[in-house]
């Protein structure tokens, strides 16, 4: 709708339609009129259309030449069943040495998409006016058209594929005590799926090691070296959050008939392991190069915040020690082992993470607070977001030669604009996300009005408190639906109090609700307390 005038105070605003997206109850509108909402993009103009058939479907001899040769190597994609763009590859050896100590060689491949998104194209262009791929519940609006990142950008096992590899050495400690960085030639030998991979890794399923025989030795190396990998970060004090995520399934007509938790599992949580050494590796390299590049920053958390969540938990009985309103990561990292496997951890666990700052894209390494690491970049998914595909240009103008003063003059202006544009991209893309999945979760919902659920207590405010259900629905018991007495918000407990009967909802209290209405334009569902439950 285009609106024609803004009215007064005496008239209303008018506007004309200008384009019908479809029938309320068309399968796809509701995502649609969000896609909208959003601004997100859609179709790619005429001009990449153009620049895609220009590029070829296979790689070129005349590319693979004068690049480092890895396709004799063991080599592997693992990622989800519905995965189609693949860029990430990993290859992973030990080696004895004669004085009892092992080295393993970890190599983290990724697509080469600075091949064919070349600086100032039209696909170029476009990609960074996307920032990244948006991943809604019932579509992807890619960063890149499919034609790269499904096809000769994606990792496909059985094709040669232009890569930047980084291959790392690493000790019995989790120490990379050497590494390169080069423009490789990979040959995926097999695309492995998470589950399969756990079934080997954890489960020692007999027909998933029997399929998969001729990869079980380098699955165990795996585990084994992501291991270290972890207790490494531990050590220092990395902060792992382990969330649940919501998996929504959809029917064809894109209905939800089913939501639940989508848990980590060895498998995914090894590729994220393996990805952060090799993002670290990188950030170190090119930070001591003093070269233009792009960080992945997370700044300390604000003190303030930090002195509500030490007040807060305390109501639990546990604390951190803070040092002049500043906490080390190490402290939330002992609150995160000390409440695994209660009945607050989930709830403690998102405070923890609200408390924190969102990280960003800078131009300055900054450091990342969640991870406890000085070096920190994103430079393994340059399929989906465009500051991984920017430093691989910088790192393969680097590995050519080095950059001249007048490209090193060209990045410096460059990326500071391009961080903080990507920055705001991500934040659009995160919300449009969970707007999706709170409508789809309405929608779900809108089927069990008047049915029961047990939950707990995931927010409380002036207006009501907020229930999670085991499936991660969340929804609001209304303060007008205490009826039972007159309650006050006390914010320093969070929590609301009646004034005569002195009973009280807090957080992380389990609590048994019903169902009494969705909306699902506004995205709330409404819950009330079952009386008797406590």
């Amino acid at each position: 709708m285009k609106v024609t005038d803004y009215g007064d105070a005496k008239k209303k605003p008018e506007g004309v339609i200008t384009e019908i997206i479809g029938h309320i109850n068309d399968p796809g509108t509701d995502i649609m009129s969000l896609v909208r909402a959003y601004g997100l993009p859609e179709e790619f103009p005429p001009d990449v259309m153009r620049q895609l058939e220009t590029i070829p479907d296979h790689v070129d001899e005349k590319d693979k030449a004068g690049r480092l040769d890895l396709r004799a190597l063991q080599t592997v994609t693992i990622d989800g069943e519905d995965a189609k763009d693949l860029d990430d590859a990993v290859t992973v050896s030990k080696e004895e040495k004669g004085d009892g100590e092992s080295v393993y060689h970890l190599g983290v491949h990724i697509a080469d998409v600075s091949s064919y998104v070349t600086e100032g194209s039209p696909l170029d262009r476009e990609a960074l006016k996307r920032g990244t791929s948006v991943y809604l519940v019932d579509r992807v609006i890619p960063m890149l058209p499919h034609k790269l990142s499904n096809g000769i950008c994606s990792l496909n096992a059985g094709e040669d594929r232009l890569a930047m590899s980084c291959l790392m050495d690493i000790d019995s400690k989790g120490r990379i005590i050497g590494h390169r960085i080069a423009e490789s030639v990979i040959h995926v030998d097999r695309r492995m799926t998470y589950t399969a991979v756990n079934a080997v890794i954890t489960d020692r399923d007999a027909a998933a090691m029997d399929e998969y025989r001729e990869f079980v030795q380098m699955f165990d190396l795996m585990k084994e070296l992501a291991d270290i990998l972890r207790e490494q970060r531990r050590k220092r004090g990395a902060v792992d959050f382990d969330f649940p995520e919501s998996k929504i399934i959809l029917d064809e007509k894109g209905k939800p008939v089913d939501i639940k938790p989508y848990d980590r599992n060895a498998a995914t949580k090894l590729i994220e392991d393996f990805m952060l050494a090799a993002n670290e590796t990188i950030a170190e390299d090119f930070f001591w190069q003093e070269i233009p590049f792009l960080y992945r920053s997370h700044e300390t958390p604000d003190p303030e915040k930090m002195k509500r969540l030490a007040l807060f938990i305390n109501n639990f009985g546990y604390t951190i020690k803070l040092h002049q309103g500043e906490i080390h990561p190490k402290e939330l990292q002992g609150l995160l082992t000390k409440i695994e496997g209660t009945q607050e951890e989930a709830l403690l666990s998102r405070l923890t993470l609200r408390s924190m700052r969102q990280a960003k894209y800078t131009t300055e390494n900054s450091g990342h607070f969640g991870l406890a690491t000085k070096y920190y970049t994103h430079f393994t998914s340059p399929i989906r977001r465009y500051p991984d595909l920017q430093i691989h240009r910088i790192i393969k103008e680097n590995l050519r030669g080095g950059l001249s003063d007048k490209r090193s003059g060209h990045y410096s202006r460059i990326l500071p604009d391009v961080a903080v544009q990507t920055s705001a991209l991500e934040r659009r893309a995160d919300e449009a996300e969970r707007e999706t999945e709170k409508m789809k979760k309405c929608e779900y919902m809108e089927d069990r009005i008047g049915e029961e659920f047990d939950g707990v207590i995931s927010g409380v405010t002036n207006w009501g408190f907020y229930v999670e259900l085991p499936n991660t629905v969340e929804g609001l018991v209304h303060i007008n639906e205490l009826r039972d007495d007159y309650y006050i918000f006390d914010e320093e407990h969070l929590e609301l109090r009646g004034e005569m009967t002195n009973r009280s909802y807090k957080l992380g209290q389990k609590i048994r609700v019903q169902v009494v209405g969705t909306d699902k334009f506004a995205r709330t569902i409404d819950f009330v307390p079952v009386r008797g439950f406590a």
